[in-house]
């Protein structure tokens, strides 16, 4: 993980307010579980919401904490005033996720002026103690003024 000296030192108290407008976020139980300057992991104990119609994870619910997740590791690094939304999300799905709990691990690799290039795995905590690599994903997120 890179070492990245944060613009706002308190990154970490306008993260936690800026994920209590979260709502697709709490409306499926996801919730951040660290922060740190350009890392940030989130979580989400599965139940049957998040699964498809087989009874696995739905990709789109994986997809959505790697982005999240993605997403704070480079809000941390921005100053105050500055929002990110995401510019490109490429996601690899390399095994099913089917129960327990789904941790997304998002760093930043690159941190540029304006765009942010991210990486994320996705972990599968299984209820039978197995810990599955689920997906990998990469993202270039985008830093916006904020400011009026």
């Amino acid at each position: 993980m890179h070492k990245f000296n944060p613009k706002n030192p308190d990154f970490r108290e306008l993260i936690n307010e800026k994920f209590k407008g979260q709502f697709f976020m709490k409306h499926n139980n996801m919730k951040l579980t660290e922060i740190e300057a350009g890392y940030v992991s989130a979580e989400v104990i599965l139940q049957q919401i998040h699964n498809q119609q087989d009874g696995i994870t739905h990709g789109g619910v994986i997809a959505t904490l790697a982005d999240v997740a993605m997403g704070f590791a480079a809000f941390s690094l921005v100053e105050k005033g500055m929002g990110m939304v995401t510019s490109k999300l490429d996601i690899a799905y390399l095994n099913p996720s089917i129960d327990g709990k789904l941790v997304a691990r998002g760093s930043v690799i690159k941190a540029g002026n304006k765009l942010y290039y991210c990486e994320a795995d996705i972990i599968n905590y299984r209820e039978n103690k197995d810990e599955v690599l689920v997906s990998r994903a990469y993202g270039t997120m985008y830093a916006i003024n904020l400011k009026k």
